[in-house]
């Protein structure tokens, strides 16, 4: 259950909550291991988390369609859902993705090949929740005077991405959908390959100046001109404190993956407080990375190493307890899950050129087909799975989603970033990282962010309305839950 906070958050008087841990219970659902398929009844554990503070009878569940790792670090992170949870009376439900977290269906051998892993999508994650709500209904609904009880999704990112799917392919089952930073459009045909790095290079170049982009611009050549000899692998070793030496181009190529993701994910998560998202980092983090270099005065080509190697510390040692950098150890949360997705039913085709900070990499399906092959021993099919499965930019027929982006997040390259129809809208949020609306309220949080929230309650309202007056056979009885719910 979740521990309440000193202060909370209304939207009538709005009261900011400090961080603080959200608790609830820990469950799990047998669900098919593969819901298209008729040969087999097998079946595995998905786990979800559960919080019934505000719930009451006739009240929704608000249900978030989990991420590409494990479902406590988004449960913590997206903290709108608790805050708004006494106003619509809601429960509140967080799933987990299949192979992420615990929710493994061969437990250790999940990941092993791909006799195994070949269950991982998000058609199949979709069915996951889908089913799960159909069960939570036989027990929520059972208690009502409602045949059902109504659903609204939320996710973040992937989750978003998600959130939106499961209003667009199972309709019955949610009664909308909140989908923050979801790149839905996030791939060939639909948005170029280079804007997201670009809007990366945007970020830092706005908030921490010119020296710094176009230091960390400089810094590709330089590092594959040192590591050319086994003395420069040996330098940039001990001047980064790498755990095992650089020894082959191929951990240079690791190297090269290691920043940009590093770099990326600090733009992702530039919230204006503390957080430990994806790591423990300070307030505006790109400003605290920035700031590293250009208070640098480097003269050369090691000085620039230097001043980059103290802007590194900010992401990888902040709190000052790490004893080395492990570049084997994937800057991002889920790698290899996601990996597989990457290879699999989400590709989304990244590239860079000279006009953005990173190191030039032009879009190679076939080169990224062999490295999918080379990782996972399988190859993707082609690059239009995701427009194939769920309709690319004609979405029309879809309807009671919102879309929300944060200008300052890469992901919105690839968002919803106009209204599609009078029944799915886009909240454009010009000062905001990575599904910054999602996160619970804090008292630095940005007019702009505050804003979007209260778009998302009004249109949380709507959609409830709707479904109440649609289902409850008594009038009377829906003015009772109009005039008593908040």
């Amino acid at each position: 259950m979740m521990r309440l906070p000193v202060i909370l958050i209304c939207f009538s008087t709005v009261i900011f909550a400090e961080e603080f841990e959200y608790l609830y219970s820990t469950k799990y659902i047998d669900v098919p291991l593969d819901h298209f398929n008729f040969r087999s009844n097998a079946t595995f554990k998905l786990r979800y988390l559960i919080n019934d503070t505000y719930h009451v009878q006739r009240g929704p569940i608000f249900f978030y369609t989990g991420n590409e790792g494990d479902i406590n670090q988004f449960a913590q992170n997206t903290g709108f859902m608790y805050d708004i949870a006494s106003t619509f009376n809601a429960l509140l439900v967080f799933a987990e993705h299949r192979y992420y977290g615990t929710s493994l269906p061969f437990g250790n051998l999940s990941y092993t090949t791909p006799e195994y892993l070949g269950y991982l999508s998000s058609a199949q994650a979709l069915a996951d929740f889908a089913y799960l709500i159909d069960d939570l209904q036989s027990t929520y609904a059972a208690t009502s005077d409602l045949k059902k009880v109504p659903v609204i999704a939320f996710g973040g990112s992937y989750g978003g991405m998600l959130a939106a799917y499961l209003r667009m392919k199972y309709p019955y089952a949610v009664a909308g959908a909140v989908a923050s930073s979801a790149p839905i459009w996030q791939f060939r045909g639909l948005t170029p390959c280079e804007n997201f790095n670009r809007i990366v290079t945007n970020v830092y170049e706005a908030l921490g100046g010119v020296k710094c982009k176009d230091t960390i611009a400089k810094s590709w050549k330089i590092i594959r001109s040192l590591t050319e000899t086994d003395e420069g692998k040996s330098n940039l070793t001990k001047l980064w404190n790498f755990c095992t030496p650089l020894k082959t181009s191929d951990d240079i190529d690791t190297l090269v993956d290691w920043l940009t993701n590093i770099y990326v994910n600090v733009a992702m998560v530039n919230y204006p407080y503390p957080t430990s998202f994806l790591a423990d980092l300070p307030a505006y983090p790109v400003r605290a990375v920035c700031s590293k270099i250009n208070n640098f005065d480097y003269k050369n080509d090691f000085g620039l190493l230097q001043a980059l190697g103290e802007a590194l510390s900010v992401y990888t040692n902040y709190t000052g307890r790490t004893t080395c950098n492990d570049i084997k150890v994937a800057a991002n949360i889920g790698e290899k899950g996601w990996g597989f997705q990457s290879c699999t039913d989400m590709i989304m085709p990244m590239c860079s050129t000279s006009f953005d900070m990173f190191e030039d990499a032009p879009w190679d399906f076939e080169k990224y087909s062999d490295d999918c092959y080379k990782k996972f021993s399988v190859r993707p099919r082609n690059e239009q799975v995701p427009l194939l499965e769920y309709g690319g930019k004609d979405i029309k027929s879809a309807s009671d989603i919102v879309f929300s982006n944060g200008l300052m997040d890469p992901w919105s390259s690839g968002g919803v970033l106009s209204n599609v129809s009078d029944r799915i809208s886009a909240v454009i949020i010009p000062d905001a990282a990575h599904h910054f609306d999602l996160r619970g309220a804090n008292a630095n949080d940005p007019g702009s962010v505050r804003e979007a929230r209260r778009f998302h309650v009004k249109r949380i309202h709507k959609w409830l309305n709707k479904f109440y007056f649609e289902n409850l056979d008594d009038p009377l009885k829906y003015k009772f839950y109009e005039t008593n719910r908040v």
